[in-house]
């Protein structure tokens, strides 16, 4: 059956693409099983030069790869090459550190007797993967899992699946053979149909809700199965910042950036009494600058929300707020046209009543809360399901590391936000998952250890 792929921008249908059944799945697995033994023989420095190739492909190929991923998430064209770019600069780490955190490690040689750690690869592992930032949450997994010496089955989400169909495309031209790495295309149905299979690891990155699920449904394999969920990023500046524009501008970027359809981006700041006032004035006045519409044109920076479904969700946060006593400073709904396009929104006098204070956003919209000291903002911090990331703004590193080491989050950032590292791992606590991906920790994820008691 035929999946439409449409242009969340213009509505238009920009591809049909044949779905994945029962009997497929079945194939590409038997394929995956047949090839991971071989690829797992291949020696690690071919591997690190396959995957090293695929990158020069991703820059060689970054304006038509940028225009595809623009027309199937609706993120602005110089968005999708900075993803294309970072997608780049994570391959780089993970090739350059394969050798050091796959190599075998001799934990201790002495009196005849060697004891050592091998990290063996899982198998074929699972990867269903998001549409958010599809070339970069994509790297987090199979690249690493193809460093191991794993096999890959691969989903993309079905609102980028002509960015996985690339993906895809530019691995078997690197070097990647045909029995590694498989594309399951489909929606939900299709993903569920891949939990059924005797897979050796499952990998995913999306919603709490489908993340719960997987693992709920996955567990009695006993396998590993990391979740990389979502998150409702706290953010507090104290009163000790000095240039508040400059604050507000970096801000307003980590709330809005992609639309706000970041795991990471900030969903709900905090801001010291004593400069709140002058704050939100340069907050808005920033998203006020800037350019909404076509994401193919130059200078747009509020593009099209990936999902239909998504706008009505947004209106419904706002209603709440505003129902509840918040007031709205700029947005608040849909912009009307033939794309699903949504206002930037700014609520101020908002509370951990209102639903856009406690539920994942992933929009263009932020509530703003005046606090009048550091403990008020930690409690307000840690007053949620989610342990995804949390940021400080302040001059002083000593008391924004204090308050940092007090969130239950799996990221800390002081003076800065919404950004990933290669070399830190990529982890979350409570709702927003387990496991991590990136670092020295996500090279290793897919692997086992095997130890190894040498006398002689």
């Amino acid at each position: 059956m035929k999946m439409n792929i449409v242009n969340p921008a213009t509505r238009a249908i920009i591809a049909a693409v044949e779905q994945d059944d029962q009997q497929s799945l079945d194939s590409k697995y038997s394929t995956l099983k047949e090839g991971q033994k071989e690829w797992a023989a291949v020696p690690l420095q071919n591997r690190i030069d396959i995957l090293q190739t695929y990158s020069k492909l991703l820059a060689e190929n970054i304006e038509s790869l940028a225009k595809t991923l623009t027309d199937e998430v609706g993120k602005p064209l110089q968005q999708s090459r900075n993803e294309i770019n970072g997608s780049i600069s994570r391959i780089a780490w993970l090739t350059q550190h394969a050798e050091k955190y796959l190599a075998d490690e001799i934990m201790n040689a002495a009196a005849g007797m060697t004891e050592l750690i091998r990290y063996e690869p899982l198998g074929v592992v699972c990867n269903i993967s998001a549409w958010n930032y599809p070339y970069l949450v994509g790297t987090n997994v199979f690249v690493p899992a193809l460093l191991a010496g794993n096999a890959v089955f691969y989903k993309p989400s079905e609102h980028a699946t002509l960015t996985g169909l690339h993906i895809e495309r530019l691995l078997k031209e690197a070097g990647v053979p045909e029995n590694v790495f498989q594309v399951a295309i489909g929606g939900a149905a299709t993903g569920d149909k891949l939990l059924s299979l005797p897979l050796d690891g499952y990998f995913f990155t999306g919603s709490y809700k489908t993340g719960k699920y997987i693992y709920e449904k996955v567990a009695p394999k006993m396998v590993p199965c990391q979740c990389e969920l979502g998150g409702k990023d706290p953010l507090y500046v104290t009163n000790d910042v000095e240039d508040i524009i400059a604050v507000a501008a970096g801000t307003a970027d980590g709330a809005f950036y992609n639309n706000g359809q970041s795991c990471c981006a900030v969903e709900r700041i905090y801001v010291h009494e004593k400069v709140y006032e002058a704050y939100v004035d340069a907050f808005v006045k920033e998203v006020a600058s800037w350019k909404i519409g076509n994401p193919l044109e130059d200078g747009i920076y509020i593009g099209a929300i990936s999902r239909d479904s998504q706008l009505a969700f947004l209106e419904q946060q706002v209603a709440d707020a505003l129902q509840k006593g918040a007031k709205l400073l700029t947005g608040g709904k849909r912009i009307e046209g033939d794309g699903y396009f949504f206002e930037p929104t700014v609520l101020t006098n908002v509370d951990h009543s209102m639903l856009v204070m406690r539920e994942e956003s992933f929009g263009p919209i932020i509530g703003i809360m005046k606090v009048s000291n550091d403990e008020e903002a930690l409690q307000l911090m840690n007053d949620t399901s989610y342990g995804l990331t949390a940021s400080v703004y302040s001059l002083n590193r000593e008391r924004a590391e204090d308050i940092l080491a007090a969130t239950d989050a799996g990221t800390g950032y002081w003076n800065c936000c919404d950004r990933v590292s290669a070399a830190l791992p990529w982890s979350g606590r409570k709702h927003s998952g387990f496991g991590a991906t990136l670092s020295h920790a996500g090279i290793r994820a897919f692997t086992q250890p095997k130890a190894f008691h040498l006398r002689g």
